[in-house]
């Protein structure tokens, strides 16, 4: 089997668990450290022709972060291209499941299990927070409706200002986001790369940075997520 991804969560989770599988990636997937496959572009604009030289038998592609003409390119020439859908966490261990299957794997990995055990044993958070989460500035935007990132937050005992936006993704003005007055700013290092001194300092509001790998990946780092993001999120919102 030789699999091309167009997703770095997904990228990692084939390279985990199916090494040998792996055939091309794009220039995004930094994980795991030390990949060294071919690279054929981005996740918006992969080189189609690169992934076709690479005679794949399966492309691994995403409803959200690829691009249906380039899916429809791939198809044309006879590639079987499969698309997933995550929204919710649950969502993402079943498609992690199929996907891995379609590559080859004859059983569930362990780091899929250690996953859903770790999301499974989250205690029970003394108050709810609310929370906005940026993913961008210059302009701002933020995460709205159905989001994997939103669903994650959630679990935790976060809650997002815009889950019910009408947008997914909504550009808010600065001024809006401040005199929303949430408990928390949460700011990952991914789409932007939002850093101490590059994001806090708009919001009078406690800011936690947080990984973006651990809020948005759905691949290996779940099993390691809710430590992480659940330290880095309390340990903020403690200061209001």
């Amino acid at each position: 089997m030789r699999v091309v991804s167009l997703v770095p969560s997904l990228t990692e989770a084939v390279a985990v668990t199916l090494p040998d599988a792996l055939a091309g990636a794009t220039d995004w997937c930094t994980h795991p450290a030390g990949l060294d496959v071919p690279r054929i572009g981005g996740t918006k604009n992969p080189d189609v022709p690169a992934i076709l030289a690479l005679r794949p038998d399966l492309v691994l592609a995403n409803e959200e972060e690829n691009r249906e003409p380039d899916l429809a390119a791939l198809r044309a020439a006879g590639i079987e291209v499969l698309v997933t859908e995550i929204r919710q966490l649950p969502q993402a261990l079943r498609e992690l499941d199929r996907v891995l299957r379609a590559c080859g794997a004859s059983s569930r990995p362990r780091w899929l299990d250690e996953a859903e055990a770790a999301w499974g044993r989250l205690p029970v958070p003394a108050r709810r927070l609310r929370a906005v989460v940026p993913i961008w500035r210059r302009p701002w935007m933020v995460l709205g409706r159905d989001t994997f990132a939103g669903d994650l937050l959630s679990r935790l005992g976060v809650d997002n200002t815009y889950a019910h936006h009408s947008d997914r993704y909504p550009r808010v003005p600065l001024d809006e986001l401040r005199a929303a007055e949430p408990d928390l700013v949460v700011l990952p290092d991914e789409p932007y790369r939002f850093t101490a001194t590059d994001g806090p300092e708009a919001f009078e509001t406690p800011s936690a940075l947080v990984s973006g790998r651990h809020l948005t990946w759905y691949g290996p780092s779940l099993a390691e997520a809710p430590g992480v993001l659940g330290a880095a999120l309390r340990g903020r919102a403690g200061e209001r």
